[in-house]
């Protein structure tokens, strides 16, 4: 898409040189003047005679000799000259590099210093005294990094640091080996001022260990590992059921089970409408009598037992009890389909050592979401993806601490302090929470931060459909776009998202012997498809809500000075699970 237009010379940027000039010279002389008398003064005072002469810019740039007659040639020349140039020479040289800079930012089409205030130390300090009551009698300059938000990277070219604030919410799309890992999660964990949640399918050499060490000087570390990803110790134990005492929850955890079973967005048929409907009542049942996950299992093995219909009656659920009696007591055909189908959705709990983790065990610590969202504790939530996995459980328990943090906040006059984030890394693989995108309407404006990391936007659309996924997209403040963007469509939507701009073009022309210049402004896309495809790994696109699309350099936690206490506890945490890997092994090998 291009348009040209010619316009006739002017004179009006050769006036415009000429006036920066002149006024780029007196201020250097200024300057000079200035710097000299400062130090000529300072060297007579201590040197000389004692005197401190006033200040006479002619005569410190013409005469110094004759300001400061007890001064040695030497000490004058120094003084004088070579400071005060040296001065001059630093101060042209940042000028002409900011300039540079702003310029190369306007140049581009993409956002300058000035575009991205509202990110940048000053404001998102501000802000985060508005939005933390425990910063609002700190200076901003008080405030430490960690303090002021989520760290996203550096204006690119420049360095401002660039920061989300306490209330943004965050979608990054980030093909792998990006940088999603090690330049978004890791350092937002470990600067992280308050509780943190972590979901991921990989432990060795990620964020797991990257961070573990860090968070468990900090708080108390719990670590949900029913697949074995890190081989870590089951040393705790969540209730499952804990938030399906009443019907909606019920509904919302069988919810997790389908979403995370089902292969796209489109599980809306009969079936799996029954069958979770059917998974909720059981869950409700098992729930309202404090009865074990495990029983749910038995229960829908034999579809002709009446004990979940009957503790429903008992503990007041009429109306769900009628229905599953309805579901139980139908044609044996449609009633084995749909209890079949409910089985399938809550297979992953048939094995022992992923259910004992959501199986109330006495002489284990309990983790609470509740007690969570009020401490600095961090919780890592592992598993594999593809069929079989615990995903559900880990979706389920990322829903249920941010739904607590949630209900602490408004325990707490609307608002979490310190802000509890949760980074939703693999989320489309293991955390698909079905309502994601319309918690995201409210989770910032409580202090709970959400950071969902994918690795396309298509995989976005596969667990949330088409429009559950741009609702994601339009309801985060922050978005981030690294390397690796091989969708066509979607190249082409960020870059008709990032716009247009003029470039400027001259053409030379000669006829009849005359030659003529003409100026033609040319109007083409800020990135095409094809730049924000080709973007290098390191950079990064920002989208933030009512400001110009910034280019980001991304600040990886092994390029920062705490690598060297970083990089060695990582190693540490790695070696680690290889040992209880080999462990393992070893013992399963002396069983057999």
């Amino acid at each position: 898409m291009s348009t040209s237009r010619t316009r006739a010379p002017s004179s009006a940027g050769g006036t415009d040189l000429l006036f920066f000039l002149l006024l780029g010279g007196l201020g250097a002389a200024v300057a000079f003047a200035s710097t000299g008398w400062l130090t000529g003064n300072l060297a007579n005072f201590t040197t000389g005679d004692g005197i401190w002469t006033a200040f006479d810019m002619a005569e410190v740039l013409l005469r110094p000799e004759a300001v400061w007659p007890a001064l040695s040639p030497t000490v004058l020349l120094v003084t004088a000259r070579v400071i005060p140039g040296a001065v001059v020479l630093c101060l042209l040289v940042t000028a002409g590099v900011a300039l540079v800079r702003r310029r190369s930012q306007r140049g581009s089409g993409l956002a300058s210093t000035g575009d991205i205030r509202p990110l940048l130390k000053k404001a998102v300090s501000e802000k985060a005294r508005s939005l933390r009551p425990g910063l609002a009698n700190l200076k901003p300059k008080e405030i430490t990094p960690a303090d002021r938000g989520i760290l996203l990277g550096s204006l690119s070219p420049g360095r401002a640091e660039v920061r989300a604030s306490w209330e943004d919410v965050i979608v990054a799309i980030m093909a792998p080996r990006s940088g999603k890992t090690s330049a978004l999660a890791i350092p937002a964990i470990l600067s992280a001022p308050g509780p943190v949640l972590l979901t991921s399918n990989k432990a060795a050499n990620d964020a797991f260990t990257a961070t573990v060490g860090a968070r468990a000087k900090v708080g108390t570390v719990w670590t949900l590992d029913p697949q074995q990803i890190a081989h870590h110790p089951r040393q705790m134990w969540w209730d499952i059921l804990a938030d399906a005492r009443d019907l909606a929850g019920a509904r919302r955890l069988a919810g997790h089970f389908v979403t995370a079973s089902v292969s796209d967005s489109s599980g809306s048929d009969f079936w799996s409408t029954a069958a979770s409907n059917t998974l909720g009542a059981v869950f409700l049942a098992a729930s309202s009598h404090r009865r074990p996950i495990t029983d749910v299992l038995e229960w829908l093995a034999s579809p002709a037992d009446r004990t979940p219909v009957d503790l429903l009656t008992d503990a007041g659920h009429h109306a769900v009890a009628a229905q599953l009696q309805g579901t139980v007591a139908g044609a044996v055909e449609t009633r084995d389909g749909i209890y079949e189908t409910a089985r399938q959705y809550a297979s992953c709990l048939l094995d022992p050592e992923i259910a004992a983790w959501v199986t109330p065990t006495p002489d284990l610590s309990e983790f609470r979401p509740a007690d969570f969202a009020r401490s600095r504790d961090t919780m890592y939530l592992l598993s594999k993806d593809g069929g079989g996995s615990a995903s559900a459980i880990i979706a389920a328990a990322a829903d249920a601490v941010m739904r607590a943090a949630v209900a602490e906040a408004e325990r707490s006059g609307g608002r979490l302090d310190p802000p509890a984030l949760c980074v939703l890394d693999e989320a489309a693989n293991v955390c698909k929470i079905g309502d994601l995108p319309d918690l995201y309407s409210h989770l910032g404006s409580r202090g709970v931060i959400p950071i969902t990391i994918l690795q396309s936007y298509r995989q976005g659309q596969k667990v949330w459909g088409e429009a559950g996924m741009d609702a994601l997209w339009s309801a985060a403040t922050i978005k981030v776009v690294g390397s690796g963007i091989d969708d066509a469509d979607f190249a082409d939507k960020l870059s008709r998202i990032i716009g247009d701009h003029d470039v400027q073009t001259t053409s030379v022309s000669t006829s009849n012997g005359t030659r003529s210049t003409s100026v033609s402004m040319r109007t083409e896309r800020i990135l095409p498809p094809d730049a924000i495809r080709a973007l290098p790994k390191g950079k990064a696109l920002l989208l933030a809500t009512g400001m110009r699309v910034a280019m980001l350099d991304l600040k990886p936690w092994y390029k920062e000075a705490s690598a060297k206490t970083i990089g060695p506890a990582s190693q540490q945490a790695t070696e680690a699970i290889t040992a209880r890997a080999l462990a393992k092994s070893d013992a399963s090998g002396v069983a057999e």
